[in-house]
């Protein structure tokens, strides 16, 4: 299941660079939104399942409070879940 989660978490933070580094500059830019509308929702999606998961992940694990905060917290932040899984996941 962690492993699963962690795939997870590559997925969400390469969606959220390929939203602020290619899509928006093609919408700000050149006036291209349909990008921002595919990744913008493929990221929007990913974001609510690695939330899930994490909460399911915590419950499992037995997180405390405070780890599954910096979960949450790192799901917010560009390439967060990948210092998340490198702090955290790979301890386990």
């Amino acid at each position: 299941m962690i492993k699963s989660f962690r795939i997870l978490g590559y997925l969400e933070a390469a969606s959220f660079l390929g939203l602020l580094l290619f899509a928006m500059p093609l919408k700000y830019i050149w006036g291209e939104p349909l990008a921002v509308r595919i990744l913008g929702s493929l990221h929007g999606g990913l974001f609510v399942l690695y939330i899930m998961a994490a909460l399911v992940l915590a419950e499992k694990l037995e997180w405390s409070l405070k780890t599954l905060f910096y979960a949450c917290l790192a799901a917010v932040l560009p390439l967060g879940t990948i210092v998340f899984d490198r702090k955290f996941l790979r301890q386990k």
